[in-house]
């Protein structure tokens, strides 16, 4: 009988020692802001919101907001393109499962390597080195078959957007899908301008695959 009073003992024990060292869940939400060039305040879009050692994260919106979810004594490290990275810790002595932060983003100093450029002397000088370049036979080959519409288009589906065009294109999602809030989204199933475009793309031949 005493050893199952004992082995009882030992599980509460270690039931009560789990429950405190368990950290509390937060509810961890704010906005991100920076200065402007006019010297105000204003939301930092598109700001990474990451809990350090962890693949958990957000991005702010277009108005700065973010929430996400961590535990409290987590590190939020605050980060974007062109600002000082910050970090900030979650008190460990909250009363209450939500913690809200106004975080304000400092613009970084960039470093880029230095580039001399050195023009033509003059526009005569230039006119006088480009007609002596040699452009042979295989060379204007190479230079046809790299502009060949064909080439183009396939280019055009597979080489990843950049940057700005992926950066534009979440812009005009985001926009899309503010302007239609509360309403139902937009179907160019009956957009007689979007059949009219698929018509074109398949009389042009963009769907054919190659053999």
């Amino acid at each position: 009988m005493k050893y199952i009073l004992l082995f009882v003992s030992v599980l509460f024990y270690l039931n009560v020692s789990a429950q405190d060292t368990e950290r509390t869940v937060i509810q961890f939400s704010g906005v991100v802001v920076t200065e402007n060039a006019n010297g105000d305040i204003s939301p930092l879009p598109y700001t990474n919101v990451s809990i350090l050692n962890t693949s958990r994260g957000t991005v702010t919106e277009i108005d700065g907001f973010f929430s996400l979810v961590a535990q409290a004594g987590d590190t939020i490290v605050f980060s974007r393109v062109g600002f000082d990275k910050v970090e900030k810790v979650i008190p460990d002595t909250l009363s209450k499962s939500f913690y809200s932060w106004y975080q304000v983003m400092s613009k970084g100093n960039i470093l880029l390597p230095e580039a001399v450029i050195k023009p033509w002397p003059s526009r005569e000088n230039y006119k006088i080195e480009f007609l002596a370049i040699n452009v042979d036979n295989e060379m204007r080959q190479f230079a046809q078959a790299n502009l060949a519409q064909r080439l183009l288009d396939d280019m055009l589906y597979s080489v990843p957007a950049d940057g700005l065009e992926a950066y534009n294109q979440l812009v005009d999602e985001q926009f899309e899908a503010y302007r239609t809030t509360g309403q139902f989204q937009r179907q160019d199933l009956f957009n007689p301008a979007a059949w009219a475009e698929f018509i074109k793309a398949w009389k042009r031949g963009d769907f054919k695959r190659e053999k």
